[in-house]
């Protein structure tokens, strides 16, 4: 902490949480809302109304202005899968689910 005590390291979650300052608690707790802003406010459609379910807004190309440039968005920020095929697409998104769910299962144990 920056207050020169040690984090606790072999804690359960509860007392990890409660060991972090106020300020870090508030900017994580910022941040997520910050991105819960933009997915509701910067949708066409929202998903409950016929939109895309996981669909985030591009920073680049959103309709909405932001204060300040932002030159990457959250997927894809190089456009490194922009030409790949349906297939290979479908692919990478097993794989992430996959991922997903192991990491939900790591987290357990």
């Amino acid at each position: 902490t920056l207050e020169g005590t040690p984090f606790p390291t072999d804690a359960a979650p509860g007392a990890q949480w409660d060991a972090l300052p106020s300020a870090a608690k508030w900017q994580i707790v910022c941040f997520a809302a910050i991105f819960e802003l933009w997915s509701e406010g910067a949708m066409k459609t929202h998903y409950m109304k016929g939109g895309k379910a996981g669909e985030f807004p591009s920073f680049k190309d959103s309709e909405v202005a932001l204060p300040h440039p932002v030159p990457f968005d959250l997927f894809d920020p190089f456009g490194f899968s922009k030409k790949a095929s349906a297939e290979k697409k479908a692919a990478g998104l097993v794989k992430e689910i996959n991922n997903g769910r192991l990491a939900q299962i790591g987290i357990m144990g």
